[in-house]
């Protein structure tokens, strides 16, 4: 067993009074930074950091950020939710740790697309007709999956054939 506990801090975010949620900082008992490229092999990493080392991926529709001496974790909304996800995520680094021997190690995070590639895809023409207040933010949404080459009426038969297949390199989820 690599993690045997970790101590809370559960607070409020400052930066917006009008957040409804919690956050949570875990101050882990032992240093985890040796299993985090096995478990961001194993859970699918959106980020991987590798000095210092930190794995940063979307569970339980949280994100969640595991450094080697602590984990945090966004839009909580309540203490036994907190506790929930860190019990599990405690599980995962265990099982990472114990499996590491069978685990090819991921030292990157996920690929995803990129704005300007999207952006020289689209016509350019600032329509708005795709209810977006540019071209640029409707490149900006794809790149997150939410909006995709049919989304944009100004599109050619051509370029939503290239926007397609530059988009379905990536995975969205």
């Amino acid at each position: 067993m690599l993690l045997h506990g970790y101590r809370t801090e559960i607070f409020n975010p400052t930066c917006n009074s009008f957040f409804q949620s919690l956050h949570c900082i875990a101050y882990l008992d032992d240093d985890v930074g040796a299993v985090l490229p096995y478990l961001n092999a194993a859970l699918g990493g959106d980020i991987y950091i590798k000095d210092p080392p930190s794995v940063t991926f979307k569970a339980h529709g949280k994100l969640i950020t595991v450094h080697g001496r602590k984990i945090a974790v966004n839009a909580l909304k309540d203490e036994d939710e907190a506790h929930h996800i860190l019990e599990w995520l405690k599980d995962e680094i265990n099982d990472a740790w114990e499996k590491r021997g069978a685990i090819v190690p991921k030292y990157d995070g996920k690929a995803v697309p990129q704005i300007l590639e999207i952006y020289k895809l689209l016509p350019r023409s600032n329509c708005r007709k795709c209810g977006q207040a540019s071209c640029m933010m409707f490149a900006s949404l794809a790149t997150q999956g939410i909006k995709a080459s049919g989304d944009c009426p100004e599109m050619t038969v051509e370029g939503a054939g290239m926007l397609q297949d530059y988009l379905g390199r990536y995975r969205f989820d």
